[in-house]
């Protein structure tokens, strides 16, 4: 399925005081989503934004080397959150969200390991500074949830979402 048209939602993406990483995921989905439905009331509108959480503390999307390595060493050796906010604005302006959910645990990682994948610059601009899709794959000792997810799009919430608002799947 390929999408007619891809519009960017600029949108503050600064998390709420007290707002938890839930959330902040859904809300930041739902907003994406309502503020393209307004320029194509018409059509169905999906978005989506992840959130990487170790506690209740969000993690950045890393756009620096340095912020990339802050992730990486908080992350290594612990299990952290990765939660995506799907939603899905209808041809009229109905807005239905969803989160997907994954617990992700890293090995160990040594300064090595950090900086061999800092060289790829992979995780830049990556929430919580990694690609599990790509090299990061290889940290990931235990997954539990969706990778498809992790990723940045988990297809099961994303086809039940498009379905239940009427539109056709292939």
């Amino acid at each position: 399925m390929t999408p007619d048209v891809v519009a960017a939602a600029e949108i503050d993406e600064t998390p709420a005081p007290q707002e938890t990483p839930r959330r902040l995921a859904i809300r930041l989905a739902a907003e994406k989503a309502a503020k393209v439905a307004v320029l194509y009331p018409d059509a169905w509108v999906l978005a989506a934004d992840t959130v990487v959480a170790v506690g209740r503390r969000v993690l950045p999307k890393a756009e620096t080397l340095a912020e990339g390595r802050a992730c990486l060493e908080l992350l290594s050796g612990r299990a952290h959150r990765v939660l995506t906010g799907v939603a899905v604005a209808a041809p009229g302006g109905r807005i239905s969200s969803r989160l997907s959910e994954t617990r992700l645990h890293f090995k160990r990682l040594t300064k090595a390991e950090i900086d061999r994948y800092l060289e790829s610059r992979e995780g830049l601009g990556k929430a919580g500074g990694y690609a599990v899709q790509g090299r990061a794959g290889g940290f990931v000792v235990n997954l539990q949830g969706s990778y498809s997810g992790v990723v940045g799009l988990p297809l099961y919430e994303t086809a039940g979402l498009l379905a239940g608002s009427g539109y056709r799947l292939p």
